[in-house]
């Protein structure tokens, strides 16, 4: 997918894979691909940022976990939540009117 057609986009779909269950980095980047169909191919570079973003934003949070290896897992915030809520909405509206114009 043209990274140009993902801005602005990124912080909801990561929200949005947040919201089933806490994930490390790389697994955020797997579930992005797999919900995806393979569309949403991204690149540490481009997620981990974002990830970073998000917590010190308070939509996010992490911890240390440890299983085969130590990994920062990221799980929404009260506020993540609210936020994804908001994105979802905003989605919406945006999807229904370019539908509209385009078909």
């Amino acid at each position: 997918m043209n990274a140009e057609t993902l801005k602005g986009h990124l912080d909801a779909l990561i929200l949005a894979v947040l919201s089933d269950e806490p994930l490390h980095g790389y697994a955020v980047i797997e579930e992005l691909k797999r919900r995806s169909g393979g569309e949403l191919a991204l690149s540490e570079g481009t997620v981990y940022p974002a990830l970073h973003r998000l917590e010190r934003a308070g939509l996010l949070k992490s911890d240390w976990a440890q299983d085969t290896r130590r990994r920062r897992v990221y799980q929404l915030t009260a506020s993540g939540r609210r936020e994804l809520g908001h994105q979802r909405g905003e989605w919406r509206r945006f999807a229904g009117g370019m539908e509209a114009v385009l078909t």
